[in-house]
């Protein structure tokens, strides 16, 4: 019997939305098709990204129609990426409506919105570019100037950890006025696939399913989709991070239902090694992680949708107790296993080289931490002195 965990704060609508996308993945994106695009030069499934964000919308589920999308919130993409994850389906959503898509929504004026987000929406796979050789995730660390007046600039330099660039259709950039530096000075740029002068490498990484590249640019042209004050430029991160959140444990629901699966039908001793003390106490553990990320997930996503004032906290709470989490949930899966769990055949490795991966993009716990901590910092120096406690 498979495992079955009841939802919370999840109408039915959205249940049946969850569910719908779950038979299709499982149907489209079966993890023979995951490791066939995998060991290939693919990178991606081009057939399944053409379903998924042109049949079912989901590229454009999170963009108002005004702007080309479906018109729903982050709370159904949250939902889709989550099936994503569970699947590790070979397409490009997270990095195209997930990173790039969150960013240009902060940063573009009412105006020109549509201009760059009604392509992404259409199922045009876009990206976003910002790290650099430092391979800080915070915007003010960027260093590339953006050449020139106006808003046609030339780029030069690299940027690294690229999610996906190799199949996006049109890059975002973050970079610099000449002459700023720091939080000051900062803008969104794109660079169309290719621009003369840009060169894209594929990174080896460990994570076989998430293709990352280092991008070098030599006076490539770029066209300003809006200047950025770094708070702005953070918020469209700090909503990809809750997303990238939501994807994650979508993959450790998997690995819940794996390890109990295995525990059940693996038997020793002429008796299921889930009825086992050390195994309970596993597969128990697993449980107590999913859940407490489940809720950290849902709560970050809500408040980022509701315009909470502690969204951002509860977004870096969610990254910096779901990334640990989740390696250690593919670890114990891994254990439950035993020998085989560490083989190539058997999957297990690959949600444990995802969870190794998603742990480090867009910042590992320590930079959460870091951050939360500047946060609570900053809200307790506003508080009246009567507020702040002893």
């Amino acid at each position: 019997m498979a495992l079955e965990l009841p939802d919370f704060n999840l109408s039915e609508e959205r249940a049946e939305f969850r569910d719908t996308l779950r038979r299709y993945f499982e149907e489209h994106a079966s993890i023979t098709e995951v490791r066939r695009v995998m060991e290939s030069s693919l990178g991606i499934s081009e057939a399944l990204w053409k379903g998924t964000s042109e049949d079912l919308g989901l590229a454009g589920i999170a963009i108002a129609e005004e702007y080309g999308g479906q018109g729903f919130g982050l709370t159904e993409l949250a939902l889709a990426l989550a099936e994503v994850g569970r699947s590790l389906a070979p397409i490009p959503l997270f990095a195209s409506a997930g990173l790039a898509a969150r960013v240009v929504q902060a940063v573009a004026d009412e105006s020109a919105r549509g201009e760059w987000l009604k392509p992404i929406a259409e199922g045009r796979a876009a990206t976003l570019a910002w790290v650099e050789e430092d391979g800080r995730w915070d915007p003010a660390a960027v260093a590339m100037i953006a050449e020139g007046e106006g808003d046609t600039r030339r780029l030069s330099g690299a940027k690294h950890v690229v999610l996906d660039a190799g199949h996006a259709e049109r890059i975002f950039v973050i970079a610099r006025d000449p002459g700023s530096a720091g939080e000051e000075g900062l803008g969104l740029f794109a660079v169309e696939a290719g621009s003369v002068g840009l060169a894209i490498e594929e990174q080896e990484t460990l994570d076989l399913t998430r293709p990352l590249s280092t991008i070098r640019f030599s006076t490539v042209e770029a066209h300003r989709v809006g200047a950025a004050d770094v708070d702005v430029l953070r918020a469209g991160l700090d909503e990809a991070t809750a997303l990238l959140v939501a994807e994650m444990v979508g993959g450790m629901g998997m690995i819940l239902e794996t390890a109990v699966g295995y525990a059940s039908e693996r038997h020793q001793f002429s008796r299921a090694i889930g009825s086992f003390q050390a195994i309970k106490h596993k597969c128990a553990d697993l449980l107590i992680d999913y859940e407490a990320a489940r809720t950290a997930s849902n709560g970050a996503i809500t408040a980022f949708e509701e315009g909470d004032p502690e969204r951002v906290i509860l977004g870096a709470v969610g990254k910096s107790f779901v990334g640990p989490a989740y390696v250690k949930m593919t670890v114990e899966n891994m254990q439950i296993q035993g020998g085989v769990g560490y083989t190539w055949e058997y999957d297990a490795h690959l949600y444990y080289r995802r969870a190794l991966g998603s742990n480090g993009i867009l910042g590992d716990a320590a930079a959460h931490q870091e951050y939360l901590a500047k946060k609570v910092a900053e809200i307790a120096a506003n508080l009246p002195v009567e507020g702040r406690g002893n």
